[in-house]
């Protein structure tokens, strides 16, 4: 609402990024060993946003920019072709292109013009490129991340029982079902 921005423009319809802090609560009926569990078994989880997350671009696949987003690789036969070649992760709901897509694209003719460095951007570009079926808020990765941890961390008996996100120092969100 523009009433409670200072400029009357709200930040997050840009394009940016964030360097941010992931905390997992954890919750038991009953102590193992005087603990919920050794916080050493959160490391999968830790493992996942690292490989997965870290220095990549989040965008929602039904974003109306995707296709400028994804302009080299949209030919004649489409964006639906280029999403052809993306790999769908169904256990926790994101794809990626699929490993050698872009390379197979980037020799093509219709890149020969491209320097070795501009061939190297793109590709760093799609390598980074995370996307999600949702509008990656802050609001929304918190509920993505609990739903992750908690498939993650239910078959060693640990109950995620909320997530929280700071976007920045002074800006966080909780994730906590009912």
């Amino acid at each position: 609402n523009q009433i409670f921005s200072l400029d009357g423009c709200l930040a997050c319809r840009h394009l940016h990024g964030h360097q941010g802090k992931v905390k997992l609560f954890l919750g038991a009926n009953e102590l193992q060993k005087g603990m919920v569990t050794d916080f050493k078994h959160t490391n999968i989880f830790k493992k996942w946003l690292d490989d997965v997350m870290d220095h990549k671009f989040i965008i929602d696949i039904n974003d109306p920019l995707i296709k400028s987003m994804c302009c080299e690789m949209v030919f004649e036969d489409g964006l639906d072709d280029a999403f052809s070649h993306l790999t769908h992760d169904k256990e926790y709901g994101f794809w990626t292109f699929k490993e050698g897509y872009v390379e197979e694209v980037l020799a093509t003719s219709d890149f020969r013009h491209c320097s070795v460095d501009e061939k190297q951007a793109i590709m760093e570009k799609y390598e980074g490129m995370v996307l999600v079926n949702f509008i990656p808020t802050s609001e929304n990765l918190c509920r993505w991340w609990y739903d992750v941890a908690n498939k993650m961390l239910n078959d060693l008996g640990i109950d995620v029982v909320a997530v929280e996100y700071w976007e920045t120092p002074k800006s966080h969100c909780r994730y906590q079902p009912e």
